[in-house]
């Protein structure tokens, strides 16, 4: 796809997101939003992936450490077709496999994840089974800021970076927000960047809803050798919905029907921009 493409895809996505989340009467709205162009970029331009065969060897591997924040994920592994996009419409259903964390009974998803601080230990356990085994496969682990809390992922680091895991990257949706406010008002994490450093890491900061920005960075990693990769990618918590953007109380806000509707109409009109401008352009 290209940069337009990927834009007009990562739209698509949220007003699916938002039509489960409505759905369902439940859901992470605001994070799920502002991660959808990270998972936009990894999964329809990055990653080695085939829907078909999702347990193949060499598969890059993706794990949501930021769990909670699963509907954006759902929604692309649907429409790539891991399983049929019908399934949807069950999600945080009775029964249903597509529970409101990754669930490893669905094709796609490496490891059940939710419990902050978790996600990035197995991304380096599997970082460093590639580098044993002779593997071509890159493990991805998107993190979220308030996570950053955690001591796992601390431990996780130094050993990133002692294994010399260059075939491991970190992103971290850092949009200043978490369940209970600001996140540095909860527990300060500046400078976050140069922590990172300091534990050995090559970091790249970015805007992480800006689609080529993150395109091109998760093309050009590894930049350093020996080294893993944190991309810092700046968000917008509630991105594409006006209404929702930096207001803290859409971390798990169900839109109602009306918002809903707005929602959509909000997102429509962007794609039709987006169409537009590309026919002028041609």
């Amino acid at each position: 796809m290209n940069i337009q493409e990927l834009k007009i895809k990562a739209a698509q996505i949220r007003m699916d997101l938002l039509t489960i989340i409505h759905r369902a009467k439940t859901g992470h709205t605001g994070g799920s939003l502002s991660n959808t162009d990270i998972l936009t970029a990894l999964y329809y331009e990055i990653m080695n992936i085939d829907p078909a065969n999702p347990k193949w060897d060499e598969r890059d591997r993706f794990i949501a450490s930021k769990g909670h924040s699963v509907e954006s994920l759902w929604c692309i592994l649907a429409d790539l077709g891991f399983f049929p996009k019908e399934e949807l419409l069950t999600y945080s259903q009775f029964g249903t496999r597509l529970i409101g964390h990754p669930n490893n009974k669905v094709p796609g998803i490496e490891m059940n994840t939710g419990a902050l601080g978790h996600g990035l230990p197995i991304s380096v356990g599997m970082a460093l089974a590639a580098k044993r085994d002779g593997r071509s496969y890159r493990v991805f682990c998107l993190m979220g800021d308030g996570e950053q809390a955690e001591g796992s992922n601390w431990e996780a680091a130094m050993a990133g970076a002692h294994y010399k895991l260059d075939n491991l990257v970190g992103i971290i949706d850092r949009n200043r927000l978490q369940i209970s406010g600001p996140t540095e008002d909860v527990m300060g994490l500046e400078p976050l960047e140069e922590k990172w450093a300091a534990f050995g890491w090559h970091v790249v900061s970015i805007d992480g809803n800006d689609m080529d920005e993150l395109v091109r960075t998760l093309r050009s990693i590894p930049e350093a050798t020996g080294k893993p990769t944190l991309v810092m990618a700046n968000t917008v918590k509630g991105k594409g919905v006006s209404f929702a953007e930096n207001v803290p109380a859409w971390h798990h806000h169900v839109p109602n029907d009306e918002q809903l509707r707005l929602a959509h109409a909000e997102l429509q009109a962007y794609i039709e921009e987006l169409t537009q401008k590309g026919t002028v352009h041609e």
